[in-house]
């Protein structure tokens, strides 16, 4: 791939955007990626500013939206904070943390971010952007929401506001499985000014199911209409339990997103039941598990939910001390106390190990005070103003375990064994007591040899004949699905097409759709 942006010496680029949320812009990317560095293309993923809970550390400590961790992945290189520039932590339905550059630097209401704040940092977000396009032949750019967000153009940093200020051409993608796709195309380009229009180069159609040649007539009219060609149907495909960032594409009381379909490797399946708390953080921590053979993963919000489950986990969450009022409105503190009570197994992950403990001192993210917590760990929370930020690695139940770290809340731990020790068997963090553990590490699951003892442990306690399957690796499945991502768009995309964009940009000349923005 030769560089070519109009003389720069910058590297080649393309923008990703979506008409709605959640229309696969984050999985399209990917897939670009994938299929790029398979080409030998050396590419990076890229977004100005991410809305999401789901969020991962960099190895140089820096906190960015999980989807471009996993973008990176998908293009075989480090995630850096260049990647994902601004961050966004929603703590309410009106304010966010705001994360810049990977570290947090104040909460914001919606309207102080998009009344000034955020119009502020298109300098710095477009300073990375072109770190990235000086380094590599080629970064794919993600948009958030939509384009077509009119009122909130002005201050865009992430979409047409980024294209423009970076002269990127813009293939907007579209979710047909939701329906009115072609309005969605329509719409979102009518909707863009003239300048913004001259930059959207074309559309994807996202989880088509069916014959395309039914589809193909209206593809024909969407580019009589608009001028710009469709560069790929890509066809609906099970099995891809890609890092989400927009929200919990579950329903509660639904298995969690497309668990493996695989019968038990021993005599029972496991039952594992997660507790659906507010604001919940980093849900990807239960992947690993769902991809176990036998292992069936639920999001829950009753008590009653919890009755047949072996394992119960309190996830993470952005509003611990909410959260926690949750549990006791439902009635589950009650049930997670009776769990505790009878030897059954429950587990805390970074702000569910919190909930679990003693008390929890919060002057920093609910201002809440002195709060007590579940009692069923002998831990005492204090939060503090400084965010930990880490990617450590340790020692549990006799197996190598990794994690990072993304918490405000620090642990006094006074009593029972700790969940993760060094390799001279020291307490580096949480707590195990009886029948109950927590932990502040992340993706710690994800370590295949760990997930498989803890697994073994849990069905121990419960008395389930369940047995791990020996062979199952995570992050084997993980490759996989990036690659069927990468072929996705190498066997129904305008491969061609989208090299010449990313090489060239826009092509000149596309028309003006009215009535414009107005």
């Amino acid at each position: 791939m030769s560089r070519n942006s109009g003389g720069t010496g910058l590297g080649g680029g393309l923008l990703i955007a979506g008409t709605t949320s959640d229309a696969g812009k984050s999985v399209v990317t990917a897939g670009i990626c994938r299929w790029l560095v398979r080409r030998g293309v050396k590419v990076a993923p890229f977004k100005g500013q991410n809305m999401s809970l789901n969020s991962f550390v960099t190895r140089e400590g820096a906190e960015i939206g999980r989807a471009q961790a996993m973008q990176a992945q998908a293009a075989r290189v480090e995630p850096t904070a260049l990647m994902n520039p601004v961050l966004l932590k929603p703590g309410s339905d009106r304010s966010s943390q705001v994360v810049l550059m990977g570290k947090p630097v104040g909460e914001l209401s919606a309207r102080g971010y998009h009344g000034g704040r955020q119009e502020a940092l298109l300098g710095p977000v477009l300073a990375c952007l072109e770190e990235l396009r000086s380094t590599y032949d080629a970064v794919i750019c993600e948009g958030a929401g939509s384009p077509a967000e009119i009122n909130l153009r002005r201050t865009d940093i992430v979409n047409m506001g980024i294209a423009r200020a970076a002269r990127l051409p813009v293939v907007v993608v579209g979710d047909i499985d939701r329906g009115g796709v072609f309005a969605s195309f329509f719409g979102t380009t009518a909707l863009l000014s003239p300048e913004d229009q001259a930059l959207v180069a074309g559309y994807l159609v996202n989880k088509f199911r069916g014959d395309v040649s039914l589809l193909e007539p209206g593809l024909d009219m969407l580019r009589g209409l608009t001028g710009r060609a469709t560069l790929g149907v890509l066809p609906f495909r099970h099995g891809l339990g890609i890092d989400e960032e927009d929200g919990l594409r579950v329903s509660l009381r639904g298995a969690v997103r497309e668990s493996v379909v695989a019968p038990p490797y021993g005599a029972d399946v496991l039952r594992i039941a997660v507790c659906a708390v507010p604001l919940m953080s980093n849900f990807t921590d239960v992947d690993a598990l769902a991809a176990e053979p036998g292992v069936v993963v639920r999001f829950v919000d009753r008590p009653e939910e919890l009755a047949d489950a072996d394992l119960v986990i309190v996830p993470g969450t952005r509003g611990t001390v909410r959260a926690l009022a949750w549990l006791r409105e439902r009635g589950l503190a009650d049930a997670l106390a009776l769990r505790a009570a009878e030897g059954r197994p429950v587990l805390g992950i970074c702000g569910g190990y919190q909930i679990l403990g003693e008390r929890i001192d919060d002057e920093v993210e609910s201002r809440a005070g002195e709060v007590a917590g579940l009692g069923l760990l002998p831990v005492r929370v204090r939060f503090e103003r400084e965010k930990t930020l880490a990617r450590p690695v340790g020692v549990a139940l006799g197996e190598r375990v990794e994690g990072y770290e993304i918490h405000h809340g620090v642990a006094d731990v006074r009593g029972g064994d700790a969940f993760v020790t060094d390799s001279e068997g020291r307490a580096l963090d949480g707590c195990r007591a009886g029948s109950v553990q927590g932990t502040h590490w992340h993706g710690a699951l994800e370590s295949d040899a760990f997930r498989r003892r803890f697994l073994t442990e849990v069905a121990r306690t419960a008395g389930r004949r369940f047995v791990p399957a020996p062979d199952t690796s995570f992050g084997a499945l993980r490759e996989e699905q990036l690659d069927l991502l990468a072929d996705l768009v190498e066997e129904h995309a305008d491969t061609a097409a989208l090299l010449r964009l990313i090489e060239e940009g826009a092509p000149a000349g596309l028309p003006f759709i009215p009535p414009g923005a107005p």
